[in-house]
């Protein structure tokens, strides 16, 4: 798929009491090699609770980090408190996310795959924007992912030719088994590569602080992977 340009691609609500805009920072597309079916769920970037249009005192008291994924029938808003929250995620019919969205999706116009290491940290010193495309799948289920995202930590060497992207959140799938919808299979993670075969993840999940349980960047997995990086040209 092409790249999409990230410092562009918007989608919007449709409610007439708030038409919110939300920035898209990742995208990741589903792919059900049984049946040929192919759907693309939308991360946003994240907010704050807030009294919207309130005349003052606009953030909530019990304040929380406020998510949302966007699919083509249903939506996930993910809702992270200082504390384990049992609302933390929310599955919904997307037509009830701000009475549906409108979708501004702009695709890169020059792009520039980096097949080497040395492309790739001659790109970065450029200071050209990266977007990275990291493929896995599931032989069992039949489910294959495209997560893209653009990278926005980048780690090089120059001396030994190497690079390592850092980058979330992403909307991460897990493809082991077939969800129902399929937007359940979602989890907030952040991504790390340095080759092209395997990639690194750190999923959010309850985490034990003390006697405390918290949402964090916690659980650890990695996959054979298809990791691609492009240079987004002006």
């Amino acid at each position: 798929m092409t790249p999409l340009d990230y410092g562009r691609s918007f989608l919007i609500g449709k409610a007439a009491v708030n038409e919110v805009r939300f920035w898209v920072e990742s995208r990741t597309r589903i792919i059900d090699s049984r049946t040929g079916r192919s759907d693309d769920y939308l991360q946003a970037g994240s907010c704050k609770s807030e009294m919207t249009f309130a005349a003052r005192d606009l953030f909530q008291q019990d304040n929380y980090d406020f998510l949302p994924v966007f699919g083509p029938e249903h939506g996930l808003i993910f809702r992270r408190k200082a504390a384990l929250n049992p609302m933390y995620r929310q599955t919904l019919p997307a037509a009830r996310m701000w009475e549906g969205q409108e979708y501004h999706l702009v695709e890169a116009a020059r792009i520039r795959e980096l097949a080497t290491n040395q492309a790739i940290r001659e790109a970065t010193y450029a200071f050209l924007p990266l977007v990275a495309q990291t493929e896995i799948r599931d032989e069992a289920t039949g489910l294959r992912a495209i997560i893209e995202y653009p990278v926005k930590t980048m780690n090089t060497h120059r001396a030994r030719d190497m690079y390592q992207v850092d980058t979330g959140p992403i909307a991460f799938p897990d493809l082991g088994r077939r969800y129902e919808p399929m937007v359940d299979c979602i989890s907030l993670a952040f991504v790390a590569f340095n080759a092209p075969g395997f990639a690194d993840f750190v999923l959010e999940a309850p985490t034990g602080v003390g006697k405390e349980q918290v949402h964090h960047y916690s659980r650890l997995v990695s996959l054979p992977a298809t990791n691609r990086l492009y240079a987004v040209e002006a």
